[in-house]
């Protein structure tokens, strides 16, 4: 297969690359890695919409406690001895529903935070079952504080640490590149790294899920069938990180390549002169 692709893949261009200087089995590498970040990304928009649906459809349907999300978290968080966490409202889309170790402070959209629906209900409660573990000194929940650093500015690393290598590359070592692919493949590693620990930190997420749908359930904040459509709504939550996280898998695993790609044209440049 690969034999019969060769004459053209040696005859064009593909993400920048000069083609005829890079392993056709490389190559194909790239191509497949390439497409399926196109699959993933078609399917994580997809998965996205369905998400959006159901948000809007259960922030329209009242919950029979007849509470909002801020009242549940402050209720929930009280109980359990957790008065000195404050609860806010956030009006940004990126940072949306969170709870934080370090500010001691759980955040609600705007969107949520003062409906009494089933949506704002199941936000509250989850965040509010976050600050509970972290109260029990849960070991994943300890090691979720420890990791957020890294897993937050991870990612962002990337770029300073490649306008290093260029620099260094230009000042330093007379444009030879070596510079420039060691601090983009240590940028990467971050980004691996961050992929990585983000992975463990998620099951606090899980487990503040199953805790939120005890604790509704004992304090009579919702209805069985209520909880049943949380767990649906919680179920999407978890499909599209995991999508999301092998969105940014692919796509650090082609950076990775490229480099590798761009390294041997390097090489086969420097070779032919």
């Amino acid at each position: 297969m690969i034999t019969n692709i060769q004459p053209l893949l040696m005859e064009s261009t593909f993400l920048g690359l000069d083609t005829s200087n890079v392993n056709p089995v490389l190559l194909v590498a790239i191509i497949i890695v390439a497409g399926l970040i196109a699959v993933v990304s078609a399917v994580s928009v997809g998965v996205s919409i369905w998400l959006a649906v159901k948000y809007v459809k259960f922030n329209r349907r009242q919950n029979s406690a007849g509470i909002t999300g801020s009242d549940a978290a402050r209720k929930i968080l009280d109980d359990n001895g957790l008065q000195k966490i404050r609860v806010s409202v956030v009006g940004s889309v990126l940072f949306g529903n969170s709870y934080s170790h370090w500010f001691k402070k759980i955040r609600l959209r705007r969107l949520t935070n003062k409906k009494t629906s089933i949506t704002s209900l199941a936000m509250g409660a989850q965040k509010s079952c976050l600050a509970i573990l972290d109260k029990e000194n849960d070991p994943d929940m300890r090691q979720r504080v420890r990791l957020i650093p890294l897993i937050t500015f991870g990612p962002f690393a990337f770029i300073p640490l490649l306008a290093v290598g260029v620099a260094l590359d230009i000042l330093v070592f007379n444009t030879t590149g070596v510079a420039t692919i060691v601090c983009a493949g240590l940028g990467i590693l971050f980004y691996v790294l961050s992929f990585i620990l983000s992975i463990k930190v998620y099951k606090t997420e899980i487990k503040a899920q199953e805790r939120a749908y005890i604790v509704l359930k004992e304090e009579r904040l919702a209805t069985d069938e209520e909880i049943e459509l949380m767990k649906e709504l919680f179920k999407l939550y978890n499909i599209q990180y995991i999508n999301d996280m092998i969105l940014a898998f692919l796509q650090v695993l082609l950076k990775i390549l490229l480099l590798i790609a761009k390294a041997q044209m390097r090489s086969s440049a420097s070779s032919s002169n």
